[in-house]
């Protein structure tokens, strides 16, 4: 590989690692608001997996418990760029949040709709297939980044 292929990948993948640590600063600073509590309350309670910590968090404290995991990795995800060995606990925490994430489409009623004869649904949970790839990145080779 080219030198200068190499250091047009490597400013890719700072984009994108330092893109979505940015993303997930700000939306785990907002989890922390009554705002943003209630708005997930019913993607979070029609998960299976996720839904009995409201017995035992309540709103609030689930949102906020959900804004830590995400305010950590990203700040894994930035510490990572200096000791790459963090960027495998991040990858592995992206893969955990996303992929729960994009569970809510086959989880929380009334996601899929049809437009006009087509399938559709939320498409803001979509995006989170490109985080969930960052994250297999990293978990499979934060020692080449």
């Amino acid at each position: 590989m080219k030198a200068a292929d190499k250091k047009q990948q490597d400013i890719g993948m700072i984009v994108m690692i330092l893109g979505t640590a940015l993303i997930l600063l700000w939306i785990g600073v907002f989890k922390f608001t009554p705002t943003e509590a209630e708005a997930i309350k019913p993607l979070m309670q029609n998960q299976p997996l996720l839904s009995w910590m409201y017995s035992i968090l309540g709103v609030q404290g689930v949102s906020n418990f959900i804004g830590i995991v995400e305010i950590v990795t990203a700040i894994l995800l930035i510490l990572g760029l200096n000791f790459k060995l963090l960027l495998k606990y991040a990858g592995a925490l992206l893969i955990l949040t996303f992929t729960i994430t994009i569970s809510f489409i086959f989880t929380t009623p009334g996601v899929w709709k049809s437009v006009d004869g087509v399938p559709v649904t939320d498409f803001f949970i979509l995006k989170d297939l490109i985080p969930l790839g960052l994250g297999i990145k990293l978990l499979n080779d934060h020692k080449k980044l």
